[in-house]
């Protein structure tokens, strides 16, 4: 069978699974990266942003945003993409420490007399 088709729906038509996949988990948003086959088995790339929001009525829903990359257009996007980031760097420097490493400075500063005292 044809690369990234692996199911038939139930009316015979092939159902497009992703080839591969990525999800980057960052702080309220995931992206998602999958990479999928067209009826020709070209690859191309899809992002798709997803942030948890509740609704009116205070149940949780996910909003999703996505962006369909043909590799034609690699080049140029990955261009683009990292002239946006350089600039954001050196005009808007901000020093941003991931959640781990702040965790590890908040251990760092216990000393065990203190755990002692505690119980």
């Amino acid at each position: 069978m044809e690369e990234g088709l692996d199911k038939l729906a139930e009316n015979d038509t092939p159902i497009r699974e992703d080839i591969y996949s990525k999800a980057i988990r960052a702080g309220k948003r995931t992206y998602f990266l999958d990479v999928k086959a067209t009826r020709q088995n070209d690859y191309y790339l899809t992002i798709t942003e997803s942030k948890k929001r509740m609704g009116r009525d205070g149940k949780f829903f996910y909003e999703k945003h996505k962006i369909f990359l043909y590799k034609e257009d690699f080049d140029k996007f990955v261009e683009g993409l990292t002239e946006m980031i350089d600039f954001i760097k050196t005009a808007n420097p901000l020093i941003i420490t991931s959640d781990a490493e702040e965790l590890a400075e908040d251990f760092a500063e216990i000393e065990f007399d203190e755990l002692e005292e505690n119980k």
